[in-house]
């Protein structure tokens, strides 16, 4: 499908990003997931090339762009060519913004300079073993010592949280509202701060994913992020702008398993042809290109509002959860035709389809996005 939606400039990024993926990590991938990690490095590389925190301001040393299709770009061309596990967007669009919209002035003269370098990667904590999207359950607490926070807790699957510099951490502050809490910047080599192994994921595998432990941790009182109490109302803040970070991801992929099904089904020979020649080859990609062009339309208009500043919660949650459904699907049908080479580790298709998994379920779960667009019309009894 044409897309008319980006400037030339853009363009133009679009080709340099994909020459620095095309260097920088296409040829490492494999090793990174039989690591289960990706280098530091690579953010430092990121970082150099002005590729993290786009938004930044050029006193921060970022590029001053807020415009959310050069994070579009780099999202769809890592699906092509990068490594789905280099979590750089998480650092990027999803963690580091919570220190421009709520950061004091000396908050983000500490950490964002790092953060657009590469030299500081960021990751949030939110979930917990019995609070994943019910953040209203959360067990770690922080308590008023009068010049410091004393921070006690766990948190479970949080991505990057074995290369994280600096964590984002969600903890009750009000023993009587079961609602309310607050964010703490925690740094590493925090004393009582420990993380975990490196978990073992059905996929993503370079993405290092952790436990973190907080036990007694003295916060100062300048590391509070934004208001105390305040935290349940930023998290939400930022909810739209990850599910349609979700739903670029998810479209990504997609597109990645149509073209490598389609260049599959046009190389293997069977009944006396190739595959794209069979009836059923040619209608299942055919419904694949039309299901997977029709969800890019509303994500390209999601991504207009967004930058207008109109992109709704609910417009964002129909994106997220139908892309993660179009994922799941278009993987599964690459696989199916791929017969048996696709459930092998050497076809990219089989990791397409390990790491599609986590999409239905991460930012919000395909349920609660059906819920949050369902109470768009109906009206609360």
């Amino acid at each position: 499908m044409l897309r008319t939606c980006f400037t030339e400039d853009q363009q133009i990024f679009r080709e340099a990003y994909r020459r620095f993926l095309e260097q920088e990590v296409l040829p490492h991938r494999e090793e990174w997931r039989k690591a289960g990690i990706v280098p530091r490095e690579k953010f430092l590389q990121m970082g150099q090339q002005g590729y993290l925190l786009t938004w930044a301001d050029e006193d921060f040393g970022g590029l001053g762009v807020e415009d959310f299709r050069y994070q579009q770009i780099m999202i769809e061309e890592d699906g092509q060519l990068g490594e789905p596990g280099f979590f750089h967007t998480l650092h990027s669009r999803l963690v580091a913004p919570y220190l421009k919209h709520f950061g004091t002035p000396e908050q983000q003269a500490k950490y964002i300079p790092g953060c657009v370098s590469g030299e500081c990667i960021m990751a949030i904590a939110m979930t917990e073993p019995d609070a994943g999207s019910d953040l209203a359950g959360m067990k770690t607490r922080a308590e008023d010592k009068g010049d410091h926070w004393l921070l006690n807790g766990s948190k479970v699957y949080i991505s990057n949280g074995i290369l994280a510099d600096l964590v984002i951490v969600a903890a009750k502050t009000n023993p009587e509202k079961p609602r309310e809490m607050t964010l703490f910047l925690v740094e590493r080599g925090m004393e009582g701060f420990e993380r975990g192994r490196n978990l073992d994921k059905l996929g993503l595998k370079a993405q290092d994913t952790a436990e973190l432990f907080f036990n007694d941790v003295k916060v100062p009182k300048a590391n509070v992020l934004g208001e105390v109490g305040r935290g349940m109302q930023q998290l939400m803040q930022g909810l739209a702008e990850e599910r349609l970070i979700t739903a670029c991801i998810s479209l990504a992929a997609a597109n990645a398993a149509f073209d490598l099904t389609k260049t599959y089904v046009e190389e293997r020979k069977a009944f006396g042809g190739p595959l794209s020649q069979q009836q059923n080859t040619r209608f299942t990609m055919a419904n694949m290109r039309t299901e997977i062009d029709v969800a890019q339309a509303f994500v390209d208009q999601c991504v207009a509002q967004h930058n207008d500043g109109k992109l709704t919660s609910v417009a964002a949650s129909q994106a997220k959860y139908y892309c993660s459904e179009v994922e799941g699907r278009m993987v599964d049908l690459g696989v199916q035709l791929h017969g048996g080479a696709g459930y092998m580790q050497e076809y990219e298709i089989c990791n397409l389809y390990a790491n599609a998994r986590i999409s239905r379920i991460l930012a919000g779960t395909s349920e609660i996005m059906k819920e949050i667009i369902a109470r768009s019309f109906f009206t609360a009894k």
